[in-house]
């Protein structure tokens, strides 16, 4: 089957070939995928081989874990298309310094993480995959599919082979480098007038600041949030400035998770991977995903953890689609705060999205926030205003929101301080609460 076809066939599944009434015929037929999908993998994989030893491929969720770390350490021996690390790094990173793509080895596209540095992940993609990659997303996210014209702006750290990809017919693709100046990025928006635009939230903010200035011009018909969480003050901006929905693509190095619905609503993509829930606390239905993606076999991913949590939507969406909507992406496990309880001393973990909407509350005039909780425990709080109230006043209240959280999960409130607000989208994910030191750091 030739790569167009191939690209054209997983577009018709994406876009509904495979109709599942009920989410128990889904999840039948994700087993009879994961059975195979497994047994072609420990064919293939000495590393799964190994950590999978004698269970049976039906007993599959009795499988150990896997995560980044184990993945990267045995990264040579997991993947089945004998591409070793050493070369897989020299090529991302040369890419990386060259802001050049497009080079691959042995026809398999190469791609860095974007995490840090010490803990940055590879991820290996072959011509097949990437073709089932491009039908699925042109199904989920374009409003016009294959045969309606398109112009497509993706704003993102690295460029990918894998985005390149999705430029095919009538549609065209450019790529904006986050690392460049936000006026030339606009400039070139002008001249390019994209029908698309893919961006994190923190470059969409910018985008909409040049819209409200009169610098940028231009209106997309759909603008999709990437890379970064969406979180509720970003979403209500944008959605104010552009007059429409604001879409969202969760996707990371382990596979394309999850894309919203006509109707705005996230759903994990569950016609190629599937994800088990970690609940962490039931009772609000926060969840750690653990993934495994039977669509994909050049580096399979395998009852993989990841470090997002994720809340579920307490009732099914308006579309009717089988597949689990999600609330809100709140964050990463280690973006969670802790606090001491007012009378155990005892870290209490404290969810970002209970800090996001404290801040939220505190004044209607907050354009930019960050939360970061420093190795002391102690809260270093940065604002941006649009006008209105004086920024003493603001921090009062912002200060008095995080003292009445705390009041309800009987935690005392560290010392919070206030830094002035920065940052620019780039190399560095904005991550709008952030914990940057381990709990027995801040109270041990």
């Amino acid at each position: 089957m030739s790569s167009t076809l191939r690209i054209v066939y997983h577009y018709a599944l994406a876009r509904g070939l495979r109709k599942w009434k009920t989410r128990a015929q889904l999840e039948r037929w994700q087993e009879r995928q994961i059975i195979r999908h497994v047994e072609r993998v420990r064919e293939k994989s000495p590393f799964y081989r190994e950590w999978w030893g004698n269970v049976d491929a039906s007993n599959w969720r009795s499988f150990p874990l896997i995560d980044k770390t184990i993945m990267m350490q045995h990264f040579d021996r997991l993947n089945t298309v004998g591409i070793s690390k050493g070369e897989a790094m020299a090529l991302a990173g040369e890419s990386e310094e060259t802001r050049d793509f497009k080079p691959s080895v042995q026809g398999v596209t190469v791609g860095l993480s974007s995490g840090t540095s010490g803990n940055r992940g590879l991820f290996l993609v072959s011509d097949r995959e990437q073709d089932a990659w491009t039908g699925t997303v042109l199904a989920k996210l374009l409003p016009g599919g294959l045969w309606k014209p398109a112009k497509i702006a993706f704003f993102l750290r690295a460029n990918s082979n894998l985005y390149e990809s999705v430029q095919r017919g009538k549609l065209q693709f450019q790529y904006f480098d986050l690392l460049e100046r936000v006026d030339t990025l606009v400039e070139r928006m002008e001249t390019y007038r994209p029908t698309v635009w893919v961006a994190p939230p923190s470059m969409l903010r910018m985008l909409a600041e040049a819209y409200t200035s009169g610098t940028l011009t231009t209106v997309p018909d759909k603008i999709i949030s990437v890379a970064e969480v969406l979180d509720p003050l970003d979403r209500k901006v944008l959605e104010s400035v552009f007059e429409q929905t604001i879409h969202q693509v969760y996707q990371c190095t382990e596979g394309f998770l999850g894309a919203t619905c006509g109707f705005g609503t996230l759903h994990l993509n569950e016609d190629i991977v599937h994800i088990e829930k970690e609940f962490i606390d039931p009772t609000t239905r926060r969840f750690v995903p653990v993934i495994t993606d039977f669509s994909r076999t050049s580096q399979p991913i395998i009852r993989y953890r990841l470090n997002d949590i994720l809340t579920e939507a307490a009732v099914p969406c308006a579309c009717g689609s089988p597949f689990t909507a999600i609330e809100r992406i709140e964050g990463r496990c280690d973006d969670t705060l802790y606090f001491p309880h007012r009378q155990t001393g005892e870290a209490v973990p404290v969810f970002p999205d209970f800090v996001t909407r404290a801040v939220i509350a505190a004044s209607p005039v907050i354009e930019h926030y960050r939360v970061v909780q420093r190795g002391s425990g102690m809260l270093e709080v940065s604002l941006r205003l649009g006008g209105g109230e004086g920024m003493q006043q603001v921090e009062f209240c912002v200060k008095r929101e995080l003292t009445k959280l705390g009041e309800r999960l009987e935690c005392t409130i560290p010392e919070i301080i206030f830094v002035p607000y920065t940052f620019e989208p780039g190399i560095t994910k904005l991550r709008r609460v952030e914990r940057q030191h381990t709990c027995s750091e801040a109270f041990g």
